[in-house]
C-alpha cells in the first residue's frame, strides 16, 4: 500500500489522481489532501478518502470546511502555504503528488523532497522557477521525481528505449490550442470563454489560457530542460492538433521514439503512481485506423510570441524563468478578469521580464524575490495596458 499526500486535490489533475486511487484502493491510500478554495469538493473528498490531515487555501475558509466535516477533523485542518507544507512533509506519506497550479507549488515540493518523499509532479512551475535547486535536491536526497504532465511522461517513457548519452533531441508536442489557425488580427478579439474551450483536453482555467497562448508549452520547455538534463538547443516543439502523439525522443542515430495514446490524464498519473509497473485502467484503446491521419506543424512564433519568450528566458538563465512565470500568472488573471485582451498577455509578460532585476537561480531567496518583484511590475503593466486600451 503506497501512502500519498495530494496537493491540489480539487483541480482537474487532482480529481484524476483521486480517480486512479479510487480505482486501485488496494494499492494506494490518501493520507493528506490540500485544496485552494473549493470547500465543498474538498469536504466531499475528505469524507470519501479519510485523510489524516487536510489543508485549505485561506484562513477564512477553515471554519466553513470544519462545519462540513466530523468533529474529529477540527484539529487536523490547516491552511495556506503552511498547510501545503504540512501536507507535503507528513511522516505517513511515501509520495507527494503536486497538482497545484502556479508558484504556490514550489516550497511544499521542495520541502517534500528534503523530507525524502518521492514526487509525482504536475506542477511545472516548480521546475520553471527553481529547476536547478529542485534537481540538486532530488539527487542529494535520493528521491524519485516522476512527471505527470502528459508530454513529460511521454518523454520519460521514450527515454527508456535508449541510453541518455545517445539522446539527440526531445520533441514536445503541442495541440496548438483553440486558435492554432486564427488570423493574428482576430486574436485581439478573443474572449476568455473562447480561450477556455480547449479542443482536446479538460483542464483548469489557468492552464487552458496558457495552452491558448502556447505559454504552457513554453513552461514545459523549461521544465523539460531540468527534468531531463538537456540544453535548450536539444528541445524542440511541434504542433500536433490531434493530441495522439504526446511527445518524442530523437536519438543520435536518427531513430525517433514516440509515446502515443488517447488524451486522458489518468494514463500518465497512474504510471507515475505505480512506476515502473503499468496498471490496467480499463480505458478505451487508441485506434490508429480511426485516427485516420496525424498532422505536425512548426509553431508560429509570430502568432504566439509566448513560446519564443519562454525559450529566450531559458537561455538567459538565472531568475528569468521565475519572472516569466510570475508575470504570466498575473497577466492570465487579468485577462480572465477582463482587464486586458488576449494578445496583451504576452506583451505584459515580455515587458515585465525586461524591467525586473534578475538574480541567481542557485539562491532560493533570490528566486522568491524575483517572483515577488515580477508580480508587482506585472500588475503595473496590466494597469498601463488596460488604461491604454480603455
Amino acid at each position: 500500500m503506497k501512502c500519498i499526500s495530494l496537493l491540489g486535490s480539487t483541480g482537474s489533475i487532482g480529481q484524476n489522481v483521486l480517480a486512479v486511487v479510487r480505482q486501485f484502493s488496494d494499492r494506494f491510500r490518501i493520507v493528506g489532501l490540500s485544496a485552494g478554495s473549493n470547500v465543498r469538493e474538498l469536504a466531499r473528498q475528505v469524507l470519501e478518502f479519510e485523510p489524516q490531515l487536510v489543508s485549505i487555501g485561506r484562513p477564512e475558509l477553515v471554519d466553513e470546511l470544519a462545519a462540513l466535516l466530523p468533529d474529529s477533523y477540527h484539529r487536523r485542518i490547516f491552511c495556506g502555504t503552511e498547510g501545503n507544507r504540512r501536507i507535503a512533509t507528513m511522516v505517513q506519506a511515501q509520495m507527494v503528488v503536486s497538482a497545484v497550479v502556479g508558484a504556490v507549488g514550489l516550497l511544499p515540493t521542495l520541502d517534500a523532497i528534503m523530507a525524502g518523499k518521492d514526487i509525482g509532479l504536475a506542477n511545472k512551475e516548480t521546475l520553471v522557477m527553481a529547476g536547478r535547486l529542485i534537481m540538486e535536491a532530488v539527487r542529494e536526497h535520493r528521491v524519485r521525481l516522476l512527471p505527470i504532465d502528459s508530454e513529460h511522461s511521454a518523454i520519460f517513457q521514450a527515454l527508456e528505449a535508449g541510453r541518455r548519452q545517445d539522446v539527440g533531441r526531445i520533441i514536445l508536442t503541442a495541440s496548438g490550442g483553440p486558435f492554432r489557425a486564427m488570423a493574428p488580427e482576430e486574436l485581439v478579439r478573443v474572449t476568455p470563454a473562447q480561450a477556455l474551450a480547449h479542443p482536446n483536453w479538460d483542464m483548469g482555467r489557468k492552464i487552458s489560457i496558457d495552452s491558448a497562448t502556447l505559454m504552457n508549452k513554453g513552461l514545459e520547455v523549461i521544465e523539460a530542460r531540468w527534468l531531463f538534463d538537456v540544453s535548450s538547443e536539444q528541445i524542440g516543439v511541434v504542433v500536433h492538433p490531434q493530441s495522439v502523439v504526446h511527445s518524442l525522443v530523437e536519438y543520435v542515430d536518427g531513430s525517433v521514439v514516440a509515446q502515443l495514446g488517447i488524451p486522458d490524464m489518468r494514463i500518465p498519473i497512474a504510471y507515475a503512481l505505480s512506476y515502473p509497473e503499468r496498471l490496467g485502467l480499463g480505458l478505451s484503446r487508441l485506434s490508429l485506423s480511426e485516427c485516420g491521419r496525424l498532422d505536425f506543424e512548426k509553431p508560429d512564433y509570430d502568432r504566439f510570441p509566448a513560446l519564443r519568450l519562454a525559450f529566450d528566458c531559458l537561455e538567459q538563465g538565472g531568475t528569468w524563468p521565475a519572472v516569466l512565470n510570475a508575470a504570466n500568472e498575473i497577466a492570465v488573471d487579468a485577462f480572465l478578469d477582463g482587464r486586458i485582451g488576449f494578445t496583451d498577455i504576452s506583451r505584459v509578460v515580455a515587458r515585465t521580464t525586461r524591467k525586473v532585476e534578475h538574480g541567481d537561480d542557485r539562491d532560493l531567496d533570490a528566486i522568491l524575490e524575483a517572483d515577488r518583484q515580477a508580480r508587482i511590475v506585472a500588475e503595473e503593466e496590466v494597469c498601463l495596458t488596460g488604461a491604454g486600451s480603455a
